[in-house]
Order: C-alpha cells, then structure tokens, then sequence
C-alpha cells in the first residue's frame, strides 16, 4: 500500500477494512459505562482480530527486526490465512512467551537504552490483545495524557503546555524525571491497575503476567519492568501513570465544591468548568495542571509556593503508590519568566509582551529547539554531508534524498517552536562550511524540477541547492506553524470519527467484507492482506481498464511472477479483470489479436498491458 502520512490514521482504515471497529466501538462504550469485562478472549482469537493485528504490524519497520528465534514478519506472510489464525490461537491457549532479545541503543549523553525485542509471533500476539485493552483502556485515560494514544502526538502536548503557560498564566512548572520508569514498572501493581479499570478476563490477565515476566535472553526472568520494545509495552506504561494522572486532576480539577456547576460547551465543543475553577481559586488549594507524554510529564502551577508543595507530594505518591522514584538532578521546579524548559525536545519560557485590558501584564510564550537537539542536528547534518560526498550509489541521489528525508522530519517537527526559524537559520550558518567544502552544490537554473512536495514548502527558497542533479532542501528555510490543542475526539465513537477519516465509500462494503471473509485458500496471508489493499487502493476498478471489478471475477496478478523471484508484497500485485490477465500471459499472436479486437482497448489501455506483459518477462503487443 502507499506510504501514509500518519500510520495511527492508517490503523483506523485498517480496523474499517477488517470490520472490527464495531466490536471496539462497543468495548469503549461499555468502559465508559462502567462495565466489567470477563470474557475478552473470544474477541482476541477472532479471525478478524487476527488479520487486523498482522496487518498493523507487518508495515513497522520493526517487523523486520529478528527476536530470539531468528524469525520476522516474512516469515508470517508466507503462511496460509488459517494457519496464521492457528498459529495464535494454539499459543494462546496455553501461552509462553518465548525469550526476548535484548539490544542496547546508544543515548546521545554516551549512555544506553535497554530494549527488549520479543519473536515475531509474540509480537503478533501481543498487537492482538492489544486491540481489545485500548479502546476499554482509551475510555478510562485522562485526558491530557498524549503519550501512544490514538490520534494524539507530541504537538498536541506541546500545544497543551503553550496553552497553560499562556492563556492560563500558570509560569511555575514542576519538571518530574522518573528513574528508570520502563524498567522499574511494579508488576503486581499494575495488574491491579488493569483490574481496576475493567479488564477481569483471568485468562487475559494471566497472560498479560506471563508477557511481564518473560525471560530476557542473556539476562534472566525479570522481576520488575515492562521491556522497551514490546508491542504492548506503550499501553501498558499508560495504565501505570493512569492513576497518578487522575489523582493529580482530584487536587484541582475534579474537586468537590460546595456548589455543583454544570460545564459550559464552548464553539469549539469543549467543555469548561469556568464558573468552579473561579470558585476554587477562591480557595488555599493548590492548583495543578498536568500534561504527559509516556513518562514525560509537566505540572503547571500559579506559584512558586503551589509548585513547591505539589513537588513534594508527587515524589512521595509516586514512592508510595507506584514505587517510583524520581531523578534529583533531572527534577527541578522552573519559573518560566526567567528560565526555559525542557519538554519533548522543546525548550520553552515566557515573555512579557504588553498589558491586558485591566492593565495587568500579559505573557507569550516563546520557545526554542532544546539544546540537546540543536547539537543532535548539527552533528547529524555534519555526517550526511559526509554521506553524500562519497555516495555508495553511482548517481548519489539516495545519499541526497536520505538526506532530505531528515531535514523534512525535522523541519515538520519542530516546527511548532515560535523561534525555529532562528535555531535553523544558526544551524545552516554553523553547517554552511561544512556542505560548501564537501560538496558540488550548485543553485538552481531556470529549467531545473523540483518535486511536488518540495514545491509547495520550499519553492520560493533561494537557499535551495542542486547535488548531483538532485535537489537538496535548504535547512535554514522554515516557518513557524501554530499548534493546536487536541479535539479531544476518539476514533473509537463513529460521530467523531466521521469527522477524523470518511469511510472508504468509493467501494463496496459488501464486496470489502466479501474479501476479508473469503481469503483465496492456498495463497499467503501476505498475499490475502494486499488483495484487501489493493482493493481500496484501486476504487475497485480494474487497473488497466479502470472498470468496477466483479469480485468474483477479478484476478490479483504478480508483475513479476513467483518464477522470476515475485513476492507476493503489495508493489507486485495488481488487480485486473480476468481476460485482460489472459491477455498479460498469451503468447500465440492469433489469440492476442482476438483478445485486443474482443476487449476494444484504448492506446492507453494496451500501454499498461504492454507493461505488465513487460515486467512478465513476456514480448509486448505491437499495435
């Protein structure tokens, strides 16, 4: 399938195409609803859940990656749709995890990060359960949690801190490090947590223990931790600090007055508690807003006084509760009227601007790449500059498009910093001698293409140069994009998500569930998913012809076929009307020029069967 732009968007396409979102639109109304769960393993071993799991796994990179028992996802793609369906469900019915491999990956301070790297299979179990905790899991998170959840990002915690710092004036932050969080998850607690939100599915928390305590290869059986790297790792984190993020919103947020004020529903469609908050601060309580990342978290609060004592209580709640212990060096409170902080590669500060209407002075924040980053960047940019200047590629344009394809990453996220085009502008100074030396630059003529993509963000640049016939993004062009708050809208209630992606409406959800139901028996999981793929991807129409295909009729044919070395991967498949996949194989020329007469194809038409006949290994069609 095509690349994308957001994979958790993708994840929702997916649930659609495999029909399983109904069962998790279901889980996530009855959480909400305060229902208990005893009986999620018949939803976990469904066919459907299955095939959904692999499909969102086989398109990570990590899918690649070999566990213990030296297998990855090519390995799954070869088996027949029901004997993947087997595979998981005979693990599961007496499940052991198999050991895990451990890989240190080096941190920029020298130091390095542990990831524990479950097999192939367990991977595809783990993405199975899964999909059946998230959407119970998503109806109890709190809400300002945007660490691994559906549809949420960084920069909508970024932008949540903004707004805190600067509509809500709240400059004291209290920045929490937490020792080792990953590794130093208490076990028992956190299957308690899971308890308590709902999930009473013995088996499934069973299993979930055993995936705990899963023996890392080298190491041994782990008594504490939820290894860095495991599928289900990210949710589970989230359902540690769960219960610290709603304790932190009952100090303030959710505290009980002696007036009950109904919220007030804004244009936007939120919801504000104006008429309680303005009663609270009427209060000697302490007022705290937390914003969380995984475990990077912030509280803000309106004074140092406030900052000091919730500083305090957090170090202890977190010791006592979840036996978590906080880094003294890393943990600080910060008055952002005088110094930045740190947050998601962010650093950030107030200024003061100009009075308000009651003549009171007014703040902005202003923010910045953190420093870490900055020397990230330049490092890195200093290496691809060495990249390119011996290119292992005779052209060097791969060299030269890895290249791009960073200072575009880093370009799309930091561009929600309000200075970022001074800290690229430096950077581009700083690295300017560096790509000048080294490389053949050259700027652009008149008659030199850009691609699309370059065109529309860049083409106004001067700064744009040419390495070996190959544009090459300017690192100092960039513009600030202000950020916006989250919609808080979950993917898993179907009004929001009307709103978030349409369904695929262009086919037939019929012909859609038809394919899912029906995999073509002997062919590859692989081969199944894609056909499902190529479906959508198509309009249901035929590729040559750009006729609705019959779906009991259509073919899915290899451009390159199994006896020259095809895959049945995505690239190499195509879907076409059965007598045009005739025509593709025919050799005889009498029966070619009958089936060209009988199917009356255009001169674009016979193009795209002359290419396919090409990438066939077979003699193209004269016309």
């Amino acid at each position: 399938m095509s690349k994308t732009k957001n994979p958790k968007r993708q994840k929702l396409r997916n649930n659609e195409y495999y029909d399983f979102q109904k069962v998790q639109d279901d889980l996530y109304e009855k959480s909400q609803n305060g229902c208990i769960f005893k009986n999620l393993m018949d939803k976990i071993v469904s066919e459907a859940n299955i095939l959904l799991a692999y499909r969102n796994i086989k398109k990570n990179t990590g899918s690649n990656t070999k566990g213990t028992d030296g297998k990855t996802i090519a390995n799954l793609a070869k088996l027949e749709t029901k004997d993947l369906v087997m595979l998981v469900r005979n693990k599961l019915q007496n499940f052991q995890p198999q050991k895990i491999r451990r890989v240190e990956i080096p941190k920029p301070n020298g130091k390095t990060r542990p990831l524990g790297i479950p097999t192939i299979s367990d991977r595809l179990v783990q993405q199975c359960i899964l999909q059946v905790m998230e959407p119970i899991c998503e109806a109890k998170f709190y809400k300002h949690s945007y660490g691994f959840r559906p549809l949420r990002s960084t920069k909508h915690a970024i932008a949540r801190a903004y707004h805190l710092a600067q509509k809500a004036n709240l400059h004291y932050v209290v920045d929490v490090d937490i020792k080792g969080f990953f590794d130093n998850i208490d076990h028992g607690k956190l299957l308690k947590q899971i308890w308590s939100l709902g999930i009473r599915d013995k088996t499934l928390i069973a299993i979930i223990s055993k995936l705990l305590k899963a023996e890392i290869e080298g190491i041994g059986i782990p008594t504490k931790g939820t290894p860095q790297g495991g599928i289900i790792s990210p949710l589970l984190a989230n359902i540690a600090l769960n219960e610290y993020d709603h304790w932190i919103k009952s100090q303030w947020e959710e505290m009980i007055t002696r007036y009950q004020y109904i919220p007030q529903v804004k244009a936007s469609g939120l919801l504000y508690n104006d008429n309680k908050i303005r009663a609270l601060k009427r209060t000697k309580l302490k007022e705290v807003y937390i914003v969380r990342y995984a475990d990077d978290f912030k509280l803000f609060c309106r004074n140092h006084t406030d900052a000091v004592k919730i500083f305090e209580a957090t170090k202890k709640w977190l010791k006592e509760r979840l036996k978590l212990e906080i880094s003294p060096e890393k943990s600080k409170i910060v008055n952002l009227r005088k110094n930045y902080s740190d947050f998601l590669g962010i650093k950030l500060k107030v200024t003061k601007k100009k009075k308000d209407k009651n003549n009171r002075d007014k703040f902005v924040v202003q923010s910045q790449i953190g420093n870490k980053a900055y020397q990230q960047m330049v490092a890195r940019v200093r290496e691809y500059a060495k990249k390119m200047q011996k290119p292992k590629d005779n052209k060097g344009s791969k060299a030269v498009n890895a290249y791009n394809s960073y200072i575009l990453g880093v370009h799309n996220y930091y561009n929600c910093a309000t200075h970022c085009n001074l800290d690229f502008s430096k950077i581009a100074f700083i690295t300017r001698a560096t790509l000048k030396n080294r490389l053949p630059l050259r700027k652009k003529n008149a008659n030199d293409k850009i691609p699309k993509y370059m065109e529309k963000s860049y083409g106004d640049s001067k700064q744009l140069r040419f390495l070996y016939e190959t544009p090459m993004l300017p690192i100092g062009y960039i513009q600030h994009q202000k950020q916006m708050n989250f919609s808080q809208k979950s993917i898993y209630v179907s009004k929001d998500r009307e709103e978030i992606h349409q369904n695929q409406k262009a086919i037939s959800t019929s012909d859609l569930r038809y394919l899912v139901e029906n995999p073509i028996q002997g062919e590859s999981a692989e081969y199944n998913d894609n056909c499902v793929s190529l479906f959508v991807g198509q309009y249901g129409k035929c590729y040559v012809t750009e006729k609705s295909l019959n779906i009991s009729e259509m073919h899915c044919h290899h451009k390159k076929p199994r006896a020259l070395g095809g895959t049945d991967e995505y690239k190499n498949l195509v879907l076409i009307e059965e007598d045009i996949h005739r025509l593709v194989h025919l050799t005889k020329d009498e029966t070619i020029a009958e089936y060209v007469r009988k199917l009356g194809l255009s001169t674009k038409e016979l193009e795209k069967v002359n290419r396919l006949r090409k990438q066939a290994n077979m003699q193209e069609i004269c016309f």
